[in-house]
């Protein structure tokens, strides 16, 4: 059985914050994207109550895999990124929270987000002037054209233009 190239992008946008928020304690962390590693993706498996196979993300050559964790507390992982960037924008694949940051119990919110505002950086980065895109699921269209002012140019297809964008790093990646 062949893999799918592409995803139907399913992550909530659960709260835009300036990092990523402790939901017990209502701290706020301050984090880091850094590429992922084969040996980060050891310990980050379908067992370990992840939903997607990042090896395979991790190997596909056109893509590049991101994780988010907090600045002072490198080893645990808070959610990772799959995303290509293209001549004119970056294309996310894939994007998931670690599986303790899913759900009513979740220990922090705003990685989603963070992960997103990270995406349109690289896009503003790398010649893109912002611009992201990716393929939502159906019922999540109208949550992402409020949450993150995408648009949706029919089908699945969302785009995040350059305003959108901009508010977003604006929000997450202070100078």
């Amino acid at each position: 059985m062949t893999k799918s190239n592409s995803y139907i992008l399913d992550f909530e946008i659960d709260k835009l914050t300036d990092s990523i928020l402790n939901r017990i304690s209502g701290d706020s962390f301050r984090t880091e994207i850094s590429l992922a590693t084969k040996a980060h993706l050891k310990i980050i498996t379908k067992s370990g109550g992840w939903s997607f196979d990042w090896k395979y993300e991790f190997n596909k050559p056109e893509r590049e895999v991101y994780k988010l964790t907090i600045i002072d507390n490198p080893a645990i992982v808070q959610g990772l990124i799959s995303l290509t960037v293209k001549s004119d924008h970056v294309y996310m694949y894939l994007l998931e929270s670690a599986p303790f940051n899913i759900g009513r119990n979740k220990i922090y919110e705003g990685v989603p987000g963070n992960l997103v505002a990270f995406a349109c950086r690289l896009s503003f980065q790398r010649g893109g002037e912002g611009f992201v895109s990716f393929e939502s699921k159906t019922n999540l269209i109208d949550h992402y054209i409020k949450s993150l002012g995408a648009y949706h140019f029919g089908g699945q297809l969302m785009v995040i233009d350059t305003l959108a964008s901009k508010r977003l790093v604006d929000k997450y990646f202070k100078p």
